[in-house]
C-alpha cells in the first residue's frame, strides 16, 4: 500500500497543492508502489474509469488514498452543437463522487455529432452562436456536478473564417457568464500560436488569467503544412520543448505558482524520466514560494 504524501506547499485555489503532478499510467503503478515519489498530484482521463470495477479502479483507489486527485475529461464535447450526452455526464458524476478529485476540467472543443463519437478533440467557430451554446453546456455540467469546471485552451490547425471573436475573447466570455476557471496549456497555447502566427505573449496576456486554476505542460512533433510552413502537433508523446519550458516560467511570473501538470499519453517513458521533468517545473514554482 502507499504510504500518504504530506504536500510541501500550500495548496492553490482549487485544492491542489502548488506542485508538479504527472498524469497516472497503470504501467507506473508498481513503480509507484515501490518507489513511493514525493510528486505533488495524479491527473487521469475521466473517460478512462467510467466502469464499475476492475484492475484499474484497483490501482486508482490506492492512488488516490495517497495522492490529491485531477480528473481530466476528453469526451463532454463542450463546443458540440448537439446537447450534452444525458448518460456520460451521470458516468462522470459518479466517478467525481467516488473519488472527490480536487479538480475537474474539459476542453474547449467538440467530440461527439449525431450520436457518433470521434476520436479526436475538434475546433469551433469561436461566434456569438457558438459562445451561448458552450456557455449553456458548462452552465449544465456544473449544475450536475456541483462545483466549478475548469476549461482548458486548445491546441488548434485551423481557423473559421466564421468567428467574430479570437479565443481569448471567446474564453474570456465564457468564463465571465458561466464563473468556470482556466485550464491553461501552456504547449497549446504555443503550439496555436505557431501554427497560426499569434503573437504568443499577446495571446496569453488575453486570456482571462485570474480564473487560471491548473497549468498544463507537454511535448509536440514538428512538421509543415502544405504551404512549407511550420506545423505544430499536440502530441503529448515527447518532452516538454525549450521554448515551452521558457514560456511556463514567464507565464508563472504573471500569474504566480499554479498546480501544474506533466502531460504524457504517448511514447510513455519510465516513470524516473517523467519524475525528472516533474523536478524541472518543481524548481521553478520554488522560486515563487514566499
Amino acid at each position: 500500500m502507499l504510504k500518504p504524501v504530506q504536500p510541501a506547499s500550500p495548496a492553490s485555489g482549487t485544492g491542489l497543492p502548488l506542485r508538479c503532478g504527472l498524469g497516472f499510467k497503470p504501467e507506473h503503478f508498481r513503480a509507484l508502489l515501490e518507489t513511493q515519489p514525493d510528486i505533488g498530484f495524479f491527473e487521469i482521463h475521466a473517460e478512462n474509469y467510467m466502469v464499475e470495477g476492475g484492475p484499474l479502479h484497483h490501482c486508482l483507489g490506492q492512488i488516490r488514498s495517497s495522492y490529491p486527485l485531477s480528473l481530466h475529461g476528453v469526451g463532454l464535447s463542450i463546443g458540440g452543437e448537439g446537447e450534452l450526452d444525458a448518460a456520460h455526464l451521470d458516468r462522470l458524476a459518479t466517478l467525481i463522487e467516488r473519488y472527490a478529485p480536487a479538480v475537474f476540467s474539459e476542453h474547449l472543443a467538440w467530440s461527439s455529432h449525431g450520436g457518433v463519437f470521434l476520436d479526436d478533440l475538434l475546433p469551433l467557430p469561436y461566434d456569438r452562436d457558438s459562445l451561448d451554446r458552450v456557455c449553456a453546456h458548462v452552465d449544465q455540467v456544473q449544475t450536475r456536478l456541483g462545483r466549478r469546471m475548469l476549461i482548458e485552451n486548445p491546441a488548434t490547425y485551423v481557423e473559421f473564417a466564421a468567428s467574430t471573436l479570437t479565443e481569448a475573447e471567446f474564453i474570456g466570455e465564457v468564463v465571465a457568464r458561466t464563473g468556470c476557471g482556466l485550464l491553461l496549456d501552456v504547449n497549446n497555447a504555443y503550439v496555436s500560436c505557431v501554427n497560426h502566427g499569434r503573437d504568443l505573449w499577446a495571446y496569453i496576456e488575453a486570456l482571462p488569467l485570474a480564473a487560471v486554476g491548473q497549468i498544463h505542460l507537454a511535448g509536440f512533433a514538428r512538421d509543415t503544412d502544405a504551404a512549407g510552413d511550420p506545423l505544430l502537433i499536440d502530441t503529448h508523446g515527447a518532452p516538454v520543448a525549450q521554448a515551452v519550458w521558457d514560456l511556463y516560467r514567464r507565464v508563472l511570473g504573471r500569474v504566480g505558482a499554479m498546480p501544474t501538470l506533466i502531460e504524457r499519453d504517448n511514447d510513455i517513458p519510465p516513470l524516473p524520466v517523467l519524475l525528472a521533468e516533474a523536478r524541472c517545473a518543481e524548481g521553478m514554482l520554488q522560486e515563487l514560494a514566499p
